[in-house]
């Protein structure tokens, strides 16, 4: 007697099941396969965006597809397809045969400033029209936990990304969303925090405040200005950095 399944599958002959049913299990297997892979496609990309923007893996550093399956336990067919997805974004570049993390020079440096000021600017006035109480909240709670992180520029680098993904969503336009999450994968070559400039911390969160002030108030020009304005700094802030980072070099 033939059964059907895949070495055993649902355990039950072909007399009682009938060949149309093996075929359901066949597809029903093949869209679960598929669904995991994918699931394992997006958690190896995940996991390089992750280390590349905690410094993992600077700018220049090489990908090596063996040791990035290594250290995230992963398998080598996810890890490519991750770097494939990550050189077509731009975040990985081509030197010779190996992918490096790209650089970013201070013409690109100012573009992505400049698209991330208007951006957040109109998710900011957007939330300010759209949140829902419960999300102002959110934002407020945010600012005051954030606070306590003051002297550990890791942390609150991290709590700054939930802010503003906090505001991003907030806006209530997946459209918008999408486009700022491109900018911030972007923002992960970015070798270092500008939090961690002296200063810089307890000022950010000052800007935060009146960010949330008002979009509490419910007034878009001035959540728009706010955030445009804490972008500004960051950016001068970076070219501060940068600056410092050349001056050592030279």
């Amino acid at each position: 007697m033939r059964w059907c399944g895949r070495n055993g599958g649902f355990g039950m002959p072909l007399v009682a099941l009938g060949r149309s049913a093996c075929k359901v299990e066949t597809i029903v297997y093949g869209k679960l396969r598929m669904t995991e892979e994918k699931s394992l496609h997006k958690d190896a990309y995940t996991l390089i965006l992750d280390a590349i923007d905690e410094g993992l893996y600077r700018p220049g550093a090489r990908m090596v597809e063996s040791e990035l399956a290594e250290r995230f336990g992963v398998s080598r067919t996810p890890i490519r397809e991750a770097l494939q997805r990550l050189e077509t974004q731009r975040l990985l570049i081509r030197e010779g045969r190996s992918l490096i993390v790209a650089s970013l020079d201070h013409n690109q440096l100012a573009e992505l400033y400049a698209v991330r000021a208007e951006l957040e600017g109109l998710a900011a006035r957007l939330a300010a029209q759209h949140a829902a109480a419960e999300e102002v909240r959110v934002l407020r709670k945010m600012v005051e936990e954030d606070s306590r992180l003051i002297g550990d520029p890791a942390a609150l680098a991290r709590a700054n990304r939930r802010f503003h993904k906090q505001i991003h969503l907030a806006s209530h336009n997946r459209y918008l969303v999408r486009q700022l999450d491109l900018v911030h994968r972007t923002m992960a070559l970015l070798a270092t925090t500008s939090l961690a400039v002296e200063g810089r911390s307890q000022t950010a969160i000052g800007e935060h405040e009146a960010i949330v002030r008002a979009i509490e108030a419910r007034d878009g020009d001035a959540a728009d200005a706010a955030l445009r304005a804490h972008i500004s700094r960051a950016f001068e802030t970076r070219l501060r950095l940068v600056s410092a980072a050349a001056e050592g070099l030279a």
